[in-house]
């Protein structure tokens, strides 16, 4: 449909989703559900090996519609943080790689959702935060992760001002992995997909698997996983032709997942 929220593109294993909502796809309801139902098919279908989520126009999303926020309840309230958390929490557990392609404004729940995904590209300038403490409510969801992931010092700078940072900044931080001139941002990304594509894929969805597990767990039961997703994958080809390629000095030929 022409004025669907969200537009989803298949590439052949991977898939490009992009939020469609102009100028600057601020989430509401019927978005946020289209990227929960588009994640849930992702989760059922094993031929989609990465996805990439990215913005149309100029903003990622800049979160949020204010409009939407403004007037709820409590009852209001909690229904519509339920819905972000289990679409945000879709996007966190697919078990397939999910890169962030942030082509612009990624604020408040827009950084909540790239949060979620496993790597992020940024453009060079592109603003990420959490300006949520400006209109009156608190950085939830996915803002949990961010005392680990930067400090409790630079988490609290993000939480507690609401100002943001560049995808510069972000990335001293090791909140970003490519920082890149916007022209470029489409290949870059592309490449990413095409790396990942190069792996193994019962190995990539066993990696992804363990590293969502990783964040919730403490490390004896981790590396238990570890030990048992090392052997889950011995009940595939993928050792074999990977090994053999490897020693072969040739590129590996693995057997696409339909």
């Amino acid at each position: 449909m022409a004025d669907a929220p969200l537009r989803v593109e298949r590439a052949g294993d991977a898939v490009w989703c992009t939020l469609d909502r102009p100028p600057l796809n601020l989430l509401e309801p019927g978005l946020i559900r289209a990227v929960r139902a588009a994640f849930d098919g992702f989760a059922a279908d094993r031929a989609t090996r990465v996805v990439v989520l990215t913005g149309g126009g100029r903003a990622f999303t800049a979160g949020m519609d204010v409009r939407v926020l403004r007037d709820l309840d409590t009852a209001g309230a909690k229904e519509l943080i339920t819905l972000l958390h289990d679409t945000i929490d879709a996007v966190h557990r697919a078990p397939c790689p999910v890169i962030a392609a942030v082509n612009g404004a990624c604020l408040g729940a827009g950084f909540e959702l790239a949060l979620a995904c496993d790597l992020r590209v940024a453009s060079a300038g592109a603003p990420l935060g959490l300006p949520e403490v400006r209109v009156g409510v608190p950085s939830v969801i996915q803002a949990a992760l961010l005392p680990p992931l930067v400090g409790p010092g630079r988490a609290a700078q993000l939480l507690l001002t609401g100002e943001p940072i560049t995808a510069e900044r972000a990335h001293e931080w090791g909140l970003v992995n490519d920082v890149v001139p916007a022209e470029r941002l489409r290949a870059t990304v592309q490449a990413r997909v095409d790396t990942i594509l190069a792996c193994g894929p019962e190995a990539v969805r066993l990696q992804k698997e363990l590293i969502v597990g990783w964040r919730a767990t403490d490390l004896r039961t981790a590396v238990r996983s570890g030990i048992d997703a090392f052997t889950a994958a011995y009940a595939t080809d993928e050792p074999f032709r990977g090994m053999s390629a490897f020693l072969e000095k040739r590129p590996p030929k693995f057997r696409s997942r339909r």
